[in-house]
């Protein structure tokens, strides 16, 4: 009788231990898939929270486009409909920030062409390497060079569509109309989509080179 309790005690604490172990792994796993974690607004939207969005996100999507969109919609989900208006306010701002003919230079030494598209999508693409990627670049674009684009196409444009999410999402509209996050920054004279003025001097083919030297010995 002590025998057989002996060995119903011994089989239960191999299953307790057994089933701890598995929530351990279920747990760690659910970290490294980014499940578990949780974006935590500081304050209202600002140039600061809006880095600390994509920087979140692209800490721990790790390249993964799928789950960086999810991580930014979520964490907008902590702000206010106006606080989501911002955020794409500060993205437009951002995108306009970047609209330099270095920039554009930048590009075509990585991708080897530029449209009017695929330029806005490569300054998207800027945004979601994070703030030190984005305004290193902005002061030096031959700083790229240290960015590993190895078969990646450097352009994001799902970036351009968060806002709208978040806001329907938060919002429960569906229709847009003039209380939307792009048509309230395109109001305020904050929009991408417009002919803008590219700042700098414009370039030849000929004078990449020279231009940008690390990103031409990189991809030439």
């Amino acid at each position: 009788m002590n025998h057989l309790k002996l060995i119903c005690f011994a089989f239960a604490l191999t299953y307790l231990i057994g089933s701890c172990e598995s929530k351990k792994d279920i747990n760690r796993n659910s970290l490294n898939s980014g499940s578990q974690l949780e974006y935590q607004a500081i304050g209202k939207m600002n140039k600061e929270e809006f880095w600390r969005v994509i920087d979140f996100a692209n800490q721990q999507a790790k390249g993964d486009e799928q789950l960086f969109e999810n991580l930014v919609v979520q964490s907008l989900s902590h702000y206010s409909p106006e606080g989501i208006i911002e955020f794409e306010c500060l993205l437009a701002q951002q995108l306009l920030d970047a609209d330099d003919f270095k920039i554009m230079a930048a590009q075509k030494i990585i991708e080897g062409s530029i449209t009017d598209d695929s330029y806005l999508y490569f300054r998207c693409w800027l945004i979601c390497q994070g703030r030190k990627v984005f305004e290193e670049t902005l002061r030096n674009p031959d700083s790229l060079a240290t960015i590993d684009t190895e078969g990646i196409v450097a352009e994001f444009e799902p970036l351009l569509y968060y806002s709208t999410q978040a806001y329907e999402n938060k919002t429960g509209k569906r229709e847009e109309d003039e209380s939307f996050p792009r048509s309230v920054a395109s109001a305020r004279g904050l929009s991408y989509d417009s002919a803008t003025e590219t700042k700098g001097e414009d370039w030849t083919e000929e004078q990449l080179p020279a231009l940008l030297p690390k990103l031409w010995a990189k991809y030439n």
